[in-house]
């Protein structure tokens, strides 16, 4: 697992999936909400540490991940 998360490989290909899957008319909407909303919200609520968006990139990363994995498995896309 924790080498497949550290793979640049790896992660070229969920950058290219995650905005036509979340475009997809296959994906339903609270899908899509449930990977949006969460980046969003840890996006916009200020940070303890705003010297620091390298936590923002890495969660909106991490949840790419996930959501990519999960409409694969669920919906075939």
């Amino acid at each position: 697992m924790w080498k497949r998360l550290f793979s640049l490989r790896r992660w070229g290909y969920v950058v290219r999936r995650v905005l036509p899957l979340l475009g997809s008319r296959r994906v339903p909407l609270r899908e899509k909400l449930l990977f949006a909303l969460p980046v969003l919200v840890y996006w916009i609520m200020p940070d303890l540490w705003s010297f620091m968006p390298l936590d923002d990139a890495a969660v909106t990363l991490l949840m790419m991940n996930w959501f990519t994995e999960r409409i694969e498995k669920k919906y075939g896309a």
